[in-house]
């Protein structure tokens, strides 16, 4: 029997935390191993891809094309340490005041599985979407949580658990979130550089 249920979605990277996960671990990376270095032409090549298809696949796949498992699993604990420090003082709050309203909580986002499920073990979501990676091929993508695809990851969500979902809030700093935020009752823009609510 499906029940309908109210709930509030939060993506991660520059709403929850100040910076994107994503691409500080690749900048920690640079700063722990000389592999990376060594990628940079063709990483170039994948940054000029970028301006032309935002939502692609291949040059997100291109521009971690450095990282190994072993990289992940040496690099990955000591990185979610220090990047927990950048996510905004309000987040754990404002779960927990949701979660007190009796909504279901749900995080989607773009970033990679073996980072933000570690990033937000502490804060008590009803679940963490976000991208899944090939364990053996950290760089490459089994599914890519961005636009539209995080509405598809809430949906099967949803399915699985047996919920009509009714989206109370989105909140997001990202205007690649708009089928997101576009299904909820309330968008809530935030400012990735403050963590402020910003005021249309």
């Amino acid at each position: 029997m499906l029940q309908k249920q109210d709930v509030v979605v939060f993506d991660f990277d520059g709403t929850l935390s100040g910076k994107d996960s994503n691409v500080e671990f690749a900048k920690y990376c640079f700063r722990h191993s000389v592999r990376p270095w060594l990628f940079l032409p063709v990483m170039s090549v994948a940054a000029i891809a970028k301006v032309f298809n935002p939502g692609g696949i291949w040059w997100r796949e291109v521009m971690r094309s450095f990282l190994t498992s072993d990289m992940v699993k040496k690099f990955s604990s000591d990185f979610i340490k220090q990047h927990k420090r950048e996510r905004f003082g309000w987040a754990k709050e404002q779960v927990l005041s949701e979660i007190k309203a009796g909504r279901r909580v749900i995080l989607v986002s773009a970033s990679p599985d073996y980072l933000v499920p570690y990033l937000v073990r502490d804060i008590k979501f009803d679940a963490v979407l976000c991208s899944k990676m090939d364990v053996k091929r950290p760089w490459k993508y089994k599914f890519l949580c961005w636009g539209q695809n995080k509405v598809y990851a809430m949906d099967a969500w949803a399915k699985e658990n047996n919920i009509i979902p009714h989206v109370v809030r989105s909140y997001s700093d990202s205007k690649s979130d708009m089928p997101m935020m576009e299904i909820a009752d309330e968008e809530v823009w935030v400012d990735r550089d403050t963590g402020l609510r910003k005021h249309a």
